[in-house]
Formats: C-alpha cells, structure tokens, sequence
C-alpha cells in the first residue's frame, strides 16, 4: 500500500478555447495557481501542490457543452483553507461575471462543509470547499455517498 500525495494535475478540454482561457487565466491566479505555460491551444497553471491545464477541443467537438451526468467528469472540486476563502472566491466569481450554481452554502456531506459550486464557459461545474479538520475521517466510521442521498446531487 502507499498513500498518494495529492492530485497532480487536471486536464480540462473545452469548446471555447478564448473565453475559458479568459476565464481561468483570471480565476487561477486567485486561487493562488500560477501560469506555467501558455501556447499551442494549452494553458497551464500550478500551485497549491496541484495543477490545472486547459486544453481546446478537436475541431469535431468545438460547438459542444459540458454534460454534467455523461460519463467522465462530474464537477471538478479544489480545497480553500477557511470559510472566509470561499467567500473571497465567491465575491471573485460575482466580479468575473460567473455563472454560480449554489453557494456560498453549508452542505451535510461533512462536519463543518461549506462550499460555493460554479460553472465555467463551458458549462463545466467547478466547486471550492472548505472542511475543517479531518473531515470525512474524523467520522467512525467515515460516511459513505450511499449514506446521504443528497451526496453531491444536481440542484
């Protein structure tokens, strides 16, 4: 056995290559990401020992949207360190013009659960949360999504 040490990277492909690149060229520097690359239909950003790159769609794909319930990606959620970090990235996102799902709210998926869901261009669901100490660990034993049948749900 071993124990990961995060998630290194995600990868997100999407139809509007200009405006999501807009988008997370904005939102990603908040966040505290930095860009590493920019070039050839690819914008890269790392930090908070993670990454997030965007790439374009083939050009068969390019007037598609993001389904949330087709198979691959649900929603894409990254950690803030406190409440009051969700709700900076809350007033980031009213400022960006972005859509926002739900939230800033507390949710009952853990103690302590708070969290703001949005979308990018793209439609693709994106979420920023915040659970203090040990979370889902913290429970014994630790609660399972069959548990709650709200767990994650569409609004």
């Amino acid at each position: 056995m071993i124990e990961i040490n995060g998630m290194a990277h995600v990868i997100l492909t999407v139809s509007n290559f200009d405006e999501a690149r807009a988008f997370y060229c904005e939102l990603l520097p908040f966040l505290g990401l930095h860009k590493v690359y920019d070039g050839n239909n690819f914008v890269y950003h790392v930090g908070g020992r993670t990454a997030l790159g965007i790439q374009r769609a083939g050009p068969d794909h390019e007037d598609e949207r993001f389904v949330q319930n087709r198979v691959g990606l649900h929603h894409l959620c990254l950690r803030a360190r406190s409440r009051e970090d969700v709700d900076k990235v809350a007033a980031k996102l009213r400022t960006m013009g972005a859509k926002i799902d739900r939230g800033p709210l507390e949710g009952s998926w853990a103690p302590g659960y708070y969290y703001i869901v949005f979308e990018d261009p793209d439609g693709i669901r994106l979420e920023i949360n915040h659970v203090p100490g040990k979370g889902l660990l913290a429970a014994d034993p630790p609660i399972s999504p069959s548990d709650d049948p709200d767990w994650h749900q569409n609004p």
